[in-house]
């Protein structure tokens, strides 16, 4: 037998809704092969049959059968089974799971990606060894995902770590009446620190549309307009993570999503988030996830966790 043959692998699937990602692990978190393919977009069958190929053909090259984890949009429901929250809208109503576990004739285990990125930065990332992890997603959207004990916390309903659709926390006089959000609520935190808000932000300002990376590097450049949009952003997520603090008061939190790329939030946040949090000390740790837009497949990867 080869190395590969000797040792178990973890396969680890990263459903998005342009591209799907696999990936195989060894027990130290060693990637063996990663694959990544066009989403079948509105194609709930060959959505299944996508995934499929992908486990064959991992398995083929680790020569070795694997478990496998699923990292997907919204949620399982708990109450139907089916699901539920997903901007993949053609997963609605579905039960994907047990679809899966019975396309790939084997059991699945299936978690919200932002809980799989929580899970992967818990594990072997940049929050490994703490006792409690908040993960949080910036992106087009806004997500998050909490780990105890190495365990996701997913909740009765399935929808434990959704912070973006609380509302804005302590919000401003400019702040009202809010944003209304796709989710039909008004004011939700996502229409605030979402990468379009940034974007958004900075366009109502100087009626120039950018992309959050672009907004960042004017503001490093000493563009005004571009500095005022981040120290607005910052402030916002600021509370809305303050927020989390008083409730789940996390060892660590990372940040994930394009978001985290802006450097800068790391160095302020800390003592903006301070004046908000109820603690005579509010030491807060706050860090760039390890893995990146790896992350998520990881992390469904480890939804088996690490034993053999």
């Amino acid at each position: 037998m080869t190395n590969l043959e000797q040792e178990p692998i973890r396969i680890g699937i990263d459903l998005g809704g342009t591209k799907i990602a696999a990936v195989a692990l060894l027990p130290d978190g060693s990637v063996t092969e990663e694959i990544r393919v066009p989403t079948p977009r509105e194609d709930y069958q060959g959505t299944l049959e996508a995934i499929r190929q992908l486990v064959l053909q991992l398995e083929s090259i680790a020569g070795s059968r694997g478990t496998v984890g699923v990292g997907m949009p919204g949620s399982i429901s708990p109450y139907t089974g089916l699901v539920q929250n997903a901007n993949s809208t053609w997963l609605i109503g579905r039960p994907f799971d047990r679809d899966l576990a019975d396309h790939l004739g084997r059991k699945v285990r299936v978690a919200n990606d932002a809980n799989c990125f929580a899970l992967s930065e818990a594990t072997d990332g940049a929050a490994a060894g703490a006792r409690s992890v908040f993960g949080v997603i910036l992106g087009t959207g806004c997500g998050g995902g909490i780990v105890f004990n190495g365990q996701v916390v997913e909740g009765p309903r399935g929808i434990a770590g959704e912070w973006g659709h609380n509302p804005l926390p302590w919000p401003e006089p400019d702040e009202y009446p809010g944003r209304r959000c796709w989710c039909g609520r008004m004011n939700c935190i996502e229409t605030w620190v979402s990468g379009p808000a940034l974007e958004s932000d900075y366009t109502q300002i100087t009626g120039e549309r950018l992309p959050a990376t672009d907004i960042g590097a004017r503001a490093s450049a000493g563009d005004k307009a571009a500095q005022d949009t981040l120290a607005r952003h910052a402030g916002r997520l600021a509370r809305g993570l303050s927020h989390v603090i008083n409730i789940l008061d996390p060892e660590v939190i990372v940040l994930g999503g394009g978001l985290s790329r802006l450097s800068h939030l790391y160095d302020v946040l800390p003592s903006l988030m301070a004046p908000y949090v109820l603690a005579d000390r509010a030491q807060i740790d706050i860090r760039p996830p390890k893995w990146g837009d790896a992350s998520g497949v990881r992390g469904a990867a480890w939804l088996w966790g690490r034993a053999g």
